[in-house]
């Protein structure tokens, strides 16, 4: 296996066996503190086994957990999204190593290495991991660091494209606007307006040299539910319902109606012999 040159802060992009492309990541935490970890790969291992390992050189690093595996530190893949993450509550300061197996024991994994800063009181940080919003609204959040941090660089950076934004204001058309506005004393606020569903997935808050990811979550639009009002019966409708719902609940009256208006049109339409008769006189006379 190669060795390769350990830089305290560097986190290797996984882009294969042949060659590692570097982000210089610092990932901040707070002690006993549970959180994830993201880790990014190429499309070409979806299909690939993923896990972590502890320990400053991979040829000596140990293994602590595969993905999809139970244990102490759960790691769940999400081959659509080409991010595996790690679920810890008991980390320690140290490196470790996210990483993918490629072929048997003469092929060389694909892997980064990112060192894990454990603190009591964290350099940078931020309140929730997460955020979430809707289509087309907005989501902000504030990213805190110590006053040791107060003049370096503040960043919102993205885990699947390495595209960072820097105080101010920036509009592009593929992803939502991002403001960053930096108040020089222990934060900055990140405002991303306009989102889109695209804009799902991991960033980090970067101060500096250290970083904290966070998860974004756009979610589609709630729809209304219109309400269509019902017009109140008219009167025949409401004498019609209520002779109908009587004659429902008497049916021995309701034959009894129906009869007597058949013989009273009979008695009143029909003409017999006798009635001929008294015609013929009365034309006589």
């Amino acid at each position: 296996m190669i060795h390769p040159l350990i830089l305290s802060g560097i986190l290797l992009y996984i882009s294969g066996a042949a060659g590692f492309n570097t982000l210089k990541l610092n990932i901040t935490v707070k002690y006993r503190s549970s959180g994830i970890i993201p880790c990014v790969y190429d499309k070409q291992h979806k299909e690939n086994r993923k896990y972590l390992c502890e320990g400053t050189h991979w040829v000596t690093c140990r293994i602590l957990a595969y993905a999809n595996e139970t244990g102490q530190y759960p790691i769940t893949d999400y081959p659509d999204q080409n991010i595996f993450t790690v679920r810890w509550d008991r980390l320690k300061t140290s490196y470790y190593w996210c990483a993918v197996e490629i072929g048997g024991y003469s092929t060389l994994d694909a892997g980064y290495y990112l060192y894990l800063k454990v603190q009591s009181d964290p350099d940078v940080s931020v309140v929730s991991s997460s955020v979430s919003g809707h289509e087309g609204g907005d989501v902000s959040l504030q990213c805190f660091y110590t006053s040791g941090y107060q003049n370096k660089l503040k960043q919102w950076c993205r885990y699947k494209d390495e595209r960072c934004y820097t105080v101010g204001r920036t509009d592009t058309s593929q992803y939502s606007s991002v403001h960053i506005s930096d108040d020089g004393r222990r934060s900055f606020t990140v405002l991303m307006t306009g989102l889109r569903l695209s804009d799902s997935g991991w960033f980090f808050c970067s101060v500096g040299d250290l970083q904290v990811p966070v998860q974004l979550f756009v979610n589609e639009p709630k729809r209304a539910v219109a309400n269509i009002p019902t017009a109140p019966p008219s009167d025949s409708e409401t004498d019609m319902s209520t002779t109908q719902s009587s004659a429902n609940r008497n049916p021995t009256t309701s034959m009894i109606t129906k009869v007597f208006a058949v013989l009273t049109e009979s008695a009143t339409t029909d003409t017999g012999p006798e009635e001929d008769k008294l015609h013929f006189c009365l034309s006589q006379n």
